[in-house]
């Protein structure tokens, strides 16, 4: 069950009991209020104050290494017997950048190229956040390599916003698919 569900903040509900998610990290604007889902262990739930910026602006938080650091130790801490659901406002920007850094602090071993592929096939509309990307890369010691793994990649498809998507935390591991029985899984 190593899969990381990546979402916008409207999906996670549906989300977290379509798959037997018990953990989240939600990663929005400091002080954006909404409920977290019966399903989800308040004590694994980890909310990062940040906006979808990536440098400093005027009553806005940039995200910074202090985050990343929170994620990474929340990440190890994911005991990875159901799904661990990643979003933010769009599940655009922020979470899938963050569903990169969690399967990177999880499974270090992997290629940086190929787990960037790995999100791009999962969605067409991610746009991973740069400062996020930058900061995990220099904490986890990947010496640019995510960096230009994420930018490798580019930029995704416009959209107003993005839909569910399943990150395998190992490359190789089976992830959920939609099919008409479940239409609600991913892909």
């Amino acid at each position: 069950m190593s899969y990381i569900l990546v979402c916008r903040l409207n999906q996670i509900a549906e989300t977290a009991v379509l798959h037997g998610a018990r953990e989240m990290v939600s990663l929005l604007a400091e002080n954006q209020h909404f409920h977290r889902p019966a399903v989800i262990d308040e004590n694994r739930h980890l909310l990062l104050g940040l906006n979808d910026i990536s440098e400093a602006r005027p009553g806005l938080t940039p995200p910074d290494e202090a985050h990343v650091e929170r994620l990474i130790n929340f990440a190890r801490g994911w005991d990875r017997r159901a799904p661990l659901i990643i979003h933010c406002w769009l599940g655009i920007s922020r979470s899938p950048a963050a569903a990169a850094i969690t399967a990177l602090a999880l499974e270090p071993g992997q290629d940086e190229f190929a787990l960037a592929e790995r999100l791009r096939a999962a969605s067409p509309f991610v746009t991973p956040n740069a400062r996020l990307i930058e900061i995990g890369d220099s904490l986890l010691g990947r010496d640019g390599r995510l960096i230009r793994a994420i930018r490798a990649i580019g930029r995704g498809a416009d959209a107003f916003e993005g839909d569910r998507i399943c990150l395998a935390v190992r490359p190789g591991d089976a992830v959920p698919v939609a099919t008409p029985a479940r239409p609600l899984g991913c892909g």
